[in-house]
């Protein structure tokens, strides 16, 4: 069965690099699958794909000898369970506020007695290159489990909430964080306020031995962030790139038409 290298890398302290796959394009996994991040991860949260569609893009980016991880809608059992059974390496698991909520992300990643995932599937096994019965019983060993920090109370209680066993990486959400730590009026933090956010973040996850990661949007930021010890390092999406490498030709060329067309 192979291993998650993406897993091993984070265990070992080094820092890992992957894009977000928000198009719901299986051509796109497949080439990004070949350009040498070390994960993709396909959004279903907030994206227009779908299940069978993930399902492919996922098989794809595991039959080039990636890791494919999916960020699922919300922080439910079925949710989890249906991109693990279909083959993904790993689950992005966003909104994680309390506890309570991170043992729960945890658990239906695992099979019982670690967790409470239901033993179903058949193409999770081809991902992994194993027989069903293989994967049976090393999954719980191979399956990444990151969870978003998304809220600034969870910022505030970040070793409570994410010390939980078997959480193997913490990822923020920048728009969300930000969006819940506007003033009464609606006003947005201020840049110093988040830049604390994000110090106290990397702090609080080197105290309680849990990787941290964030969304970068260059590569001199990318950088940046591994120096600082980020650890789950995401560049752009494949929109970004597209997006960004349209608007260059058509500013380049005095069309004066290119519009910053993708957040991320």
């Amino acid at each position: 069965m192979r291993t998650n290298a993406v897993k091993k890398l984070l265990k070992a302290g080094k820092p890992t690099v992957g894009t977000w796959l928000s198009l719901g394009s299986v051509t796109a996994a497949r080439f990004l699958a070949r350009a040498g991040f070390d994960w993709l991860t396909v959004d279903v949260e907030h994206s227009l794909v779908n299940v069978e569609t993930t399902t492919h893009m996922i098989a794809s980016i595991a039959d080039a000898g990636g890791v494919p991880l999916v960020r699922v809608p919300a922080n439910r059992h079925d949710h989890i369970k249906r991109v693990l059974d279909n083959g993904g390496y790993g689950v992005v698991v966003p909104m994680v506020c309390t506890r309570a909520e991170a043992a729960a992300a945890v658990s239906a990643c695992l099979y019982p007695p670690r967790g409470t995932r239901s033993v179903g599937g058949s193409v999770h096994a081809l991902n992994f290159g194993a027989t069903p019965a293989d994967y049976y019983a090393k999954a719980d060993d191979e399956i990444l489990i990151v969870l978003q920090c998304e809220h600034i109370q969870a910022v505030r209680n970040f070793e409570e909430v994410y010390s939980v066993p078997g959480v193997d990486a913490v990822f923020v959400g920048p728009n969300d964080l930000a969006a819940t730590m506007r003033s009464a009026d609606g006003k947005p933090p201020t840049p110093e306020a988040f830049r604390q956010a994000l110090s106290d973040i990397l702090a609080a996850a080197k105290r309680i031995g849990v990787p941290a990661g964030i969304h970068t949007f260059s590569i001199e930021e990318a950088k940046a962030r591994i120096a600082e010890g980020w650890q789950f390092i995401a560049v752009n999406s494949e929109l970004k790139f597209m997006s960004e490498g349209a608007k260059q030709v058509a500013d380049g060329l005095g069309l004066g038409k290119g519009g910053d067309l993708a957040k991320y």
